[in-house]
């Protein structure tokens, strides 16, 4: 089993890339967003909690997350691992992961970030957000406001997998199969 963090500011690619790496390495991708969405428009409890964070262009607190990704986790636990998709975006989060793993016999293999410049990202999120119907995608305030914070609160997770040997740092800026191919070489030493 191979268990991948992707990570990435908002609007990085880490979907695209994700749907990538889902389908040529079979590995299930479970992407932070969707869960919210997912749980928002069934207007669960968790769904409406993440849906207050998520207008106002802030983190959704661990114990919403973490709650939907076990879920997410238990109810998909076919193919050769896990791509995990926004999350984790903290130390206790990446703890909280590290643990739950274990209770599967397993842990996360690698962290890959993709790295994409603060004026690409704006400009991915307010084209996306023409198409998208998201909301937080429509408005610059709360990209900037969202990229800013990913910054402010992920920071830290760089020195965390990087202690472990597990960080791996990928240009995010080039058409989707050369991104593609420059993940797909980490995931293969993986």
């Amino acid at each position: 089993m191979t268990n991948i963090v992707l990570f990435g500011p908002p609007g990085a690619g880490k979907g695209t890339q994700a749907e990538r790496l889902k389908t040529n390495f079979k590995l299930n991708h479970i992407s932070t967003g969707d869960l919210f969405r997912s749980n928002i428009k069934n207007q669960t409890e968790l769904g409406n909690k993440a849906k207050a964070y998520i207008d106002k262009g802030e983190l959704v607190p661990d114990e919403v997350t973490i709650g939907m990704l076990k879920e997410a986790v238990k109810e998909n636990q076919h193919g050769n691992g896990f791509i995990f998709d926004g999350f984790p975006r903290t130390v206790a989060q990446a703890k909280a992961l590290d643990e739950f793993l274990l209770t599967l016999k397993t842990e996360v293999h690698g962290m890959i970030a993709l790295d994409v410049n603060d004026e690409v990202l704006v400009q991915r999120l307010l084209e996306r957000g023409k198409t998208s119907g998201r909301a937080d995608d429509a408005n610059e305030e709360i990209i900037r406001n969202r990229v800013s914070v990913y910054y402010k609160e992920t920071s830290i997770l760089k020195d965390y997998y990087q202690e472990k040997n597990k960080y791996y740092s990928v240009d995010g800026v080039g058409s989707i199969d050369e991104i593609a191919n420059r993940l797909a070489e980490i995931v293969e030493k993986l």
